[in-house]
């Protein structure tokens, strides 16, 4: 399929010139520490592949570096002792294992590029449990240490079985096969003093369930030779395509700047193309919305045009438009953010239901939607699942594949960053993005915020991926910190968070940046000290709840009883000595009294008194202004307290805005006024999202059901949708 007669008024020419002149405002490559030139070979019937690898490995320290560190990630699959196996007990999302789908990966050789043979300085590695089961890492001393800036480079000979995919890569009945962490692939070696490390060291993790991938910049070029009836989609650009004489054909794809490469190969794909557009599928009022918001030039903003590659079954086939649709959108939002896409190709692969487990799965510059077939049926088309999977999965280009941050250590910042992009894009679709019926209406948010609640406070944000405990990775990693980002964006204005974001994104592209990178950065960019706040939401475990549980009203009344005791008409007797000393009198001098133990009324009071209650009396036929006591309890009802606003509305006049500094665990405020306080609302302009349950931030002299049913209605909806996916 051709490009899509664009449906905007196109650019001006001369404004696209003026845009076009200065398009190369962002870092245009990476350090390319690492580049591999990859040779494989499919075997459908075994389900296997044959590979060699050669890689060159530049030193980017100041360090003299004696070993290399590799992953190898399909052997998380050999066995049910592995980590990754242990952990998740052979199951991933909603895909579990199979009995006969176990796969692995053996280094057949490995030798330095002059032909000196390393197999007997290979030694396996377990950095974070001593699983002497698991074979996810490998280390290979080398006989010549590399220098600064110095390079090596290292010939491997690989094979592998691939496993039946349940967790992200392998086979599918029907030829499917999607391949991703299959090869030999280093670490990262991080000097001392990067994303705040002590010492020098190769960072290469273990395969965990909860836990993705990380590793440095460079340039692939791969060549996949397949059966010639299968086609194939990879990392990068085709860039060669050879027919061979036993019925195979050698696909070549190339990519620079990139720190990863996924393919697939299926003999049932329909591929369709179609290509995003820098001129036609954004308007000159967009450009200028995001020039003004975040103070750049129009030239600063320009996006490049995109060929996107579709590769979906026939039995999907009618949904590529809302495929397509969804990629542009995503490239048009997250281009205008936070900088443009910088590659000349997207691939975009939608699953069949056989291989739901490499689903929704992000790799630079390849990535894989999610859908089922019932979706492009009412009235499960409404329910926008394709569109949701794809701009989130595209997401990840800006939030993984340009800011590399380290997925195992802080998967905060790839996947919470990303959520909010998915909400970001997906709010073009309006309030009923998600879903949309003439009973309920699901909008951006609502998913992050539906897991959020009181009990999410056991982990903090900030945790090594397979550290959470049970059932708490997904929160911590996509709901809670989309909800943080959120939250910043209330508490600094819209368009202060644009610039921090923008600063971030582009200061951080093709690097490896940390929680603190992002801390600095929005500080920097906002002027405001936000330490507090990222050391207890990121850094610590709990919840933030700030309530209003109590609003009793009464009118204020004339004093009952008897009146105060009026001065000069009462004495004071003071205690007696407690010792000697003090009978002797002390520094404070004679006569000083220091303390109170009773008043003692003279005759005078009497007569005052029957005065008063003579005034009170002649005032009872006088019109008095009446006046109100609101007394005000408010409650912290999670662990985490940081100042919020508390508004005050009226029965009568306008409403009055107070700030709860919240550092109490609780509050009561007593406010007498002429009208009563028919209602109390915390955070009433919805700045935290982060807070666990909105419910307790209102309370009204009349109660007020809405957001109860509100939620009550969410909740049955996302129950319908549970029973109803479950047997897609």
């Amino acid at each position: 399929m051709g490009r899509r007669i664009a449906r905007w008024l196109p650019i001006p020419a001369l404004a696209l010139a003026a845009v076009a002149a200065h398009a190369d405002a962002l870092p245009e490559r990476s350090e390319r520490v690492v580049a591999y030139d990859i040779s494989v070979r499919l075997d459908p019937e075994t389900k296997s592949i044959a590979g060699t690898e050669r890689v060159v490995w530049r030193n980017p320290s100041q360090d003299t570096v004696s070993d290399l560190w590799f992953h190898l990630y399909l052997n998380a699959f050999r066995n049910d002792e592995s980590t990754f196996y242990r952990e998740s007990g052979g199951r991933l999302r909603r895909d579990r294992a199979s009995e006969d789908g176990w796969g692995w990966i053996d280094v057949t050789d490995i030798r330095i590029a002059d032909g000196a043979d390393l197999s007997g300085a290979l030694t396996f590695e377990r950095p974070d449990d001593g699983n002497e089961d698991d074979y996810t890492v490998v280390r290979v001393a080398l006989p010549k240490p590399v220098r600064p800036g110095g390079e090596v480079t290292l010939e491997i000979g690989f094979e592998a079985t691939l496993p039946r995919v349940y967790a992200r890569s392998g086979w599918a009945p029907d030829d499917f096969f999607l391949v991703g962490q299959w090869f030999p692939k280093l670490g990262v070696y991080e000097p001392a003093g990067m994303r705040g490390r002590e010492r020098s060291g190769w960072n290469c993790h273990q395969y965990h369930a909860n836990s993705e991938f990380y590793a440095d910049y460079g340039s692939y070029r791969v060549e996949i030779t397949a059966p010639s009836a299968f086609v194939v989609g990879a990392t990068g650009a085709r860039s060669e395509r050879r027919e061979n004489e036993d019925g195979t054909t050698t696909h070549v794809f190339a990519q620079d700047d990139v720190h990863d490469f996924a393919w697939t190969a299926d003999p049932r794909w329909i591929e369709v193309v179609e290509t995003f557009s820098g001129s036609e599928d954004v308007t000159l009022e967009e450009y200028k919305e995001a020039g003004r918001r975040l103070e750049r030039p129009l030239d600063d903003l320009k996006l490049s045009d995109v060929e996107i590659h579709l590769l979906l079954r026939p039995e999907h086939r009618s949904q590529a438009a809302r495929q397509f649709a969804a990629a542009k959108l995503a490239l048009k939002t997250f281009g205008l953010a936070w900088g443009r896409y910088p590659y000349p190709t997207l691939t975009l692969v939608v699953p069949p239901a056989t291989a739901q487990g490499a689903a929704g799965m992000e790799y630079p510059t390849f990535v894989t939607g999610g859908t089922r077939w019932l979706a492009g049926f009412w009235p499960v088309s409404n329910l926008r699942l394709p569109e949701v999977v794809a701009v989130h999965e595209i997401g990840h280009e800006w939030w993984y594949g340009m800011a590399g941050s380290n997925e195992f250590e802080e998967s905060w910042l790839d996947e919470g960053f990303t959520d909010y992009a998915e909400n970001l894009a997906m709010s073009a679709y309006g309030p009923s993005a998600f879903f949309e019926n003439p009973f309920v209406a699901i909008g951006p948010w609502s998913t992050s915020r539906s897991g959020n609640s009181r009990d999410r406070r056991y982990d903090a944000m900030r945790t090594f991926a397979w550290r959470f405990s049970p059932r708490s990775y997904g929160f911590y990693s996509y709901s809670k910190p989309s909800l943080l980002l959120a939250t910043l964006r209330g508490l600094l204005g819209d368009d202060t968070f644009a610039r921090a974001m923008r600063t971030y994104a582009e200061r951080f592209r093709f690097r490896h940046p940390s929680s603190d990178d992002f801390y600095a950065t929005v500080q920097e960019v906002s002027g405001r000290d936000l330490r507090d706040l990222f050391r207890k939401v990121v850094e610590t475990p709990g919840a933030f709840d700030p309530a209003v549980v109590a609003l009793d009203v009464a009118k204020v009344r004339p004093m009952q009883g008897r009146p105060a005791p009026v001065p000069g008409h009462y004495v004071v007797a003071a205690a007696p000595p407690r010792n000697e000393e003090e009978a002797a009198g002390s520094d404070e001098g004679p006569g000083e009294v220091t303390e109170v133990t009773e008043v003692t009324e003279v005759a005078e009071v009497a007569e005052v008194a029957a005065d008063a209650t003579s005034e009170e009396a002649s005032s009872d036929d006088e019109e008095e202004p009446t006046s109100w006591r609101s007394t005000i309890v408010l409650r912290q009802r999670g662990d985490i307290h940081l100042p919020v606003t508390v508004e005050l509305r009226y029965q009568e006049g306008e409403p009055e805005r107070r700030t709860w500094e919240g550092d109490a665990p609780w509050a009561r405020w007593e406010v007498v006024a002429p009208s009563k306080v028919a209602e109390v609302v915390v955070d009433p302009d919805d700045v935290y999202a982060i807070d666990a349950d909105r419910l307790n931030n209102r309370l009204s002299l009349e109660t007020d059901a809405k957001p109860t049913l509100r939620s009550a209605l969410r909740l049955l909806f996302w129950a319908q949708q549970l029973f109803a996916t479950a047997g897609f």
